[in-house]
C-alpha cells in the first residue's frame, strides 16, 4: 500500500494572501489536510515583506469594486487580528495634498469618492493642514484619520504559527516546476518530489501568470514587474513627518507617486517610484533575468502600455537615475527636505497585471474552476485586504465544489 499523501488543498505562495487563504480554509474545513508550498526558505519574502506597511482606507477605489469591498472588510479584519495576536500597528492618519490650483478639481472628486465609499475624511485648507502636518506643503488637502501602518511581517509570522499549530504543512524551499491536472487529483511536480492535492490555489504573486499557464489556464494577462525604489529620511529630519503624506495621484495610473510614510518602527520612507524591472524579483537596478526581459518584450500589451504612458514612464526613470529628482518629488510634500536628507532603503517589486491592450488591470482578479483557483492580480492594497481576500477565495472554492 502506498503511503503517499494526497492533500485536500495545496496553496502555492507564502505571501500574506497565501497565508490568509490557508487560514480561511482551515477555519472552514477544520479536518481538511492543507499544504502551503513556498519556493523561498521563509514566508513573506517578496511583495508582502517589501512594502511600506500602510493599512489602507480604500479612498482610491471605485465603489462596488472588489478592491473597495475587500479593503473595507480586510482593514477591520486586520486590526482585529493584530489586537488578538499582539501585532504592532498605529492609526496615524494620512494627508493627501493638492500642490497647485489645477489639482483642486481632482482633489474634490477624490473627496466625494471617499464619502460615497463611507470613508471618514475631512477637507482641509492650508492652515488646517499645518495643524496635522506642520511641515507639509500644498494648498489644500484631504485628511483620512483611519489610515495607519502595520507590521505586516509580524502578521505573516503570526499566521505561520497559527497554521502550524492547526495542522497545516509547510513545504518551504519548494518550487512547482510542472503540473499534471488531468488525473483525478492534481500532481504538482516540484524540485523536491511530487505533491498530490485535490484542489490547488495559485497565490504565486509575481509568477502567478506562469503558474496558471502550467495548469493549462490562459490568464488573459501577463505580469509585468515594476520596481519601486525607496529612500528613507535620515534620523535628524524624521520629525518633519508625523503621519503619512501623499501627493494627489494621477487617476489614470495605479501608482500613487512618491509619498512619505512613517513606519511602525519609527523610520520615514520616501517613495516609491515605479520603473520597469528587468527581473521579476529584480530589487536592484543591475538585476537582470533574460527570460523575464523577453517575456515582457514579446508581449504586445507591454508595448501598448509603454506607448500610453511614455511621458510618465520617463519621469519615473529620472527619479531612479537622479536622487535630486527623487528629492524634488518629496519636496512637494515637505518643502524643507533636501536630497542630503535621504538615504537608500530597500526596494520592492510590484506584480502588475497588464492585459493585451496595454491596460493596467486595476482590480483584483481571480480565475477558478473545480480544481484550481488562480489569484492573477493582487497588488496594493492586498496586504491590507489579505484576510478578506482569503475569505473570498475560500468561498469561491466551496462554491465551485457544489
Amino acid at each position: 500500500m502506498s503511503s503517499k499523501r494526497t492533500y485536500d488543498f495545496a496553496i502555492i505562495g507564502g505571501g500574506l494572501v497565501g497565508l490568509a487563504t490557508a487560514w480561511a480554509i482551515r477555519n472552514r474545513h477544520p479536518d481538511a489536510s492543507i499544504v502551503l508550498i513556498e519556493k523561498e526558505t521563509d514566508v513573506a519574502q517578496h511583495q508582502s515583506g517589501r512594502n511600506s506597511g500602510v493599512l489602507h482606507s480604500g479612498i482610491y477605489y471605485q465603489r462596488g469594486s472588489l478592491k473597495a469591498d475587500l479593503t473595507a472588510r480586510g482593514r477591520k479584519a486586520m486590526l482585529d487580528f493584530c489586537d488578538r495576536n499582539g501585532i504592532k500597528y498605529e492609526i496615524c492618519g494620512k494627508l493627501i495634498l493638492a500642490t497647485d490650483e489645477n489639482e483642486l478639481p481632482e482633489l474634490n472628486k477624490l473627496f466625494q469618492k471617499a464619502k460615497e465609499n463611507g470613508i471618514e475624511v475631512k477637507l482641509l485648507e492650508a492652515e488646517e493642514m499645518r495643524e496635522v502636518e506642520p511641515h507639509s506643503g500644498g494648498i489644500k488637502g484631504i485628511w483620512i484619520p483611519e489610515t495607519g501602518v502595520v507590521d505586516f511581517t509580524g502578521v505573516a509570522r503570526a499566521l505561520v504559527e497559527l497554521l502550524s499549530d492547526n495542522g497545516v504543512a509547510f513545504k518551504l524551499g519548494t518550487t512547482v516546476v510542472g503540473i499534471d491536472s488531468h488525473a483525478a487529483d492534481l500532481k504538482l511536480r516540484t524540485n523536491d518530489g511530487h505533491i498530490e492535492a485535490r484542489r490547488a490555489i495559485n497565490c504565486a504573486g509575481l509568477f502567478s501568470d506562469r503558474l496558471a499557464r502550467k495548469a493549462g489556464v490562459d490568464p488573459g494577462l501577463r505580469i509585468v514587474p515594476f520596481r519601486g525604489e525607496y529612500f528613507k529620511l535620515k534620523p535628524k529630519v524624521r520629525h518633519l513627518v508625523r503621519s503619512l503624506i501623499y501627493p494627489l495621484a494621477d487617476p489614470r495610473l495605479p501608482f500613487l507617486g512618491v509619498h512619505l510614510t512613517r513606519t511602525i518602527d519609527g523610520e520615514v520612507l520616501a517613495g516609491p517610484n515605479a520603473v520597469f524591472a528587468l527581473q521579476r524579483e529584480g530589487y536592484h537596478a543591475g538585476d537582470v533575468r533574460i527570460r523575464d526581459v523577453i517575456d515582457s518584450l514579446i508581449y504586445s500589451g507591454f508595448w501598448r502600455l509603454a506607448q500610453k504612458h511614455l511621458k510618465s514612464g520617463f519621469g519615473e526613470m529620472l527619479k531612479a537615475w537622479s536622487q535630486s529628482t527623487f528629492a524634488r518629488a518629496a519636496q512637494k510634500l515637505v518643502p524643507e527636505l533636501t536630497r542630503w536628507d535621504l538615504e537608500p532603503a530597500r526596494a520592492g517589486v510590484r506584480a502588475q497585471a497588464v492585459d493585451p491592450n496595454g491596460n493596467l488591470v486595476d482590480d483584483f482578479r481571480f480565475v477558478h474552476n473545480e480544481k484550481w483557483l488562480h489569484v492573477l492580480n493582487a497588488p496594493s492594497p492586498a496586504a491590507t485586504a489579505s484576510l478578506a481576500i482569503g475569505e473570498l477565495i475560500a468561498e469561491l472554492i466551496d462554491s465551485a465544489r457544489m
